[in-house]
């Protein structure tokens, strides 16, 4: 029995830490959306560059799969659509614009501790100590990571990026909550294009037209669209299925980590106080998981 038992703990780790590995590979690549938004899109239209990242994909997703929601489900794939689509990108390009990347990387950095109280209320989780520290630990390493002495506090961006962070948890945990009788990918599909139609009026509404797209537009809007939201958010939400939202939203750190690392490697430096941010993000994750693991 002792045997059985030990090696069905085994399994159950591996599945775990093979889940978790899988579902950081979106983050770690949300963490190019700072670069290619400032260096690819055209600069002023945070609501139209979120609708054409979200619609496509979904339409694309939605081709493949043939599937539409039914019954209550139509309904909730527009409430998470907003949530994890159309409400949070359109702050986090508001964010992106008003912001400096780390300003904006800090004050989204608050998501996981948002989860763990949401996590709480909606689906009964117990608040576990260890990941209420692990998520301290990670706004401060984020901190010490990306922010610098000359970092604007724009009032409108904090705001926005505050608003993203709360819509995206929102959104984390509620997929957790809500699971479809279908596959991830038509969730995925799903949730894409009901978030993409819903910025459609907001886009027309509030914003000009855009200019013809340059080479470097198109190759922006791809990567955003095509890798940053359908692969990405495939991935995201078959990890949601698969591990605590709290573990899942630290995974969220890697996002400015990885924007941090590509500022690296376009020749800007990394200080000490930079360096050991570094090490208190990594340090972060791995708490996280631990305590979803001892769950």
């Amino acid at each position: 029995m002792a045997i059985s038992l030990a090696q069905k703990d085994a399994k159950a780790n591996a599945g775990h830490v093979a889940a978790v590995l899988t579902t950081a590979i979106a983050p770690a690549i949300w963490g190019s959306t700072y670069y290619v938004t400032t260096a690819f899109l055209p600069q002023g239209y945070p609501l139209t560059v979120a609708m054409l990242r979200a619609l496509p994909a979904g339409l694309l997703l939605l081709a493949f799969v043939r599937t539409l929601p039914t019954g209550l489900w139509w309904g909730r794939a527009f409430i998470l659509g907003a949530l994890n689509f159309s409400f949070f990108w359109a702050m986090l390009f508001v964010s992106a614009y008003r912001l400096p990347g780390g300003v904006a990387a800090t004050v989204g950095a608050i998501q996981p501790l948002i989860v763990i109280a949401l996590a709480r209320l909606v689906l009964g989780r117990a608040v576990r100590p260890l990941a209420v520290a692990a998520g301290i630990a990670g706004v401060i390493g984020i901190a010490l990571l990306v922010l610098t002495p000359r970092a604007a506090l724009d009032p409108i961006g904090i705001a926005a990026g505050l608003a993203g962070a709360a819509s995206m948890a929102c959104g984390t945990v509620l997929t957790r909550h809500w699971q479809p009788p279908v596959s991830n990918l038509t969730f995925t599909a799903w949730q894409l294009t009901a978030g993409g139609l819903l910025l459609i009026p907001l886009a027309l509404w509030l914003e000009p037209a855009l200019p013809p797209p340059t080479l470097d537009n198109v190759l922006g809007m791809a990567w955003l669209g095509l890798i940053g939201a359908a692969l990405t958010y495939i991935l995201w939400f078959r990890g949601l299925a698969r591990i605590e939202p709290s573990a899942a939203a630290s995974l969220g750190f890697l996002s400015p980590l990885v924007a941090t690392l590509l500022g690296w490697l376009l020749d800007q430096s990394l200080t000490p106080l930079q360096l050991g941010g570094f090490v208190l993000v990594v340090a972060s994750v791995w708490l996280s998981q631990r305590a979803a693991m001892a769950r």
